[in-house]
């Protein structure tokens, strides 16, 4: 997905500000990849680096689960 956002030029959203590994926002329903943190980041905020706003906040809620999926909950602040 990066090669694909660079070429473009467009930007990820999330990984402007946090950079770890194993950030998911999916887990397969098979082979226990939720309680193993085993998953895909799927779920993307991507803009252009015209885009008005700076990056303030992150967060992929895990606190409960839903489904299959997290919500990805960005802020932005206008520049």
């Amino acid at each position: 997905m990066d090669q694909l956002l660079d070429k473009n030029g467009w930007i990820d959203a999330f990984r402007q500000i946090n950079s770890q590994e194993q950030q998911y926002t999916w887990w397969s329903n098979r082979g226990q990849a939720w309680a193993k943190n085993v998953g895909w980041r799927i779920d993307y905020q991507i803009f252009s680096p015209n885009f008005p706003y700076s990056v303030i906040s992150e967060e992929i809620v895990k606190q409960q689960r839903f489904s299959d999926h997290a919500p990805l909950v960005m802020e932005y602040r206008l520049k």
